[in-house]
């Protein structure tokens, strides 16, 4: 490393080739988290529910997570969402508009015991599943 009168322009030089190494820098700069993510860098979107599917837990839990396929109004891509909550698959059918939104893992990968679901269902026909699951409002009639 220099250190001498004149040192300034090869130390910048040094660190704009350096950064790079950095991971979190790299994705930045490309864009690789847009790219790559189904929701397009926005932090919901809404799709048209096309089926309903369990998927089952990794080991060591033994249960069956209630998903839905969902396609989604802004590009057309297919994803899998989760439907937190007792009971909340039941709220959901097919044909039905629902609000998508990242389940919180990390870096956008899965999350917990669920494999390959980054999504989660947080409203059905603008009306917020999680109150239909309490019991608050009744789901619409469309």
């Amino acid at each position: 490393m220099g250190k001498g009168q004149n040192a300034a322009r090869k130390l910048k030089q040094d660190r704009q080739k350096l950064r790079w190494k950095d991971r979190d820098y790299k994705r930045r700069v490309l864009k690789l988290k847009i790219k790559t993510d189904s929701l397009r860098g926005s932090p919901q979107a809404k799709g048209i529910v096309l089926e309903k599917v369990g998927i089952e837990a990794k080991q060591p839990n033994s249960a069956i997570r209630k998903c839905v396929k969902v396609q989604l109004i802004k590009n057309g891509k297919m994803i899998t969402a989760f439907s937190p909550g007792d009971k909340a698959i039941g709220f959901i059918d097919e044909h039905d508009e629902v609000m998508v939104e990242g389940i919180g893992g990390r870096m956008g990968k899965s999350y917990g015991d669920i494999p390959g679901v980054r999504y989660k269902v947080t409203k059905v026909n603008n009306v917020s599943l999680q109150e239909m699951v309490k019991g608050k409002i009744e789901k619409p009639v469309r």
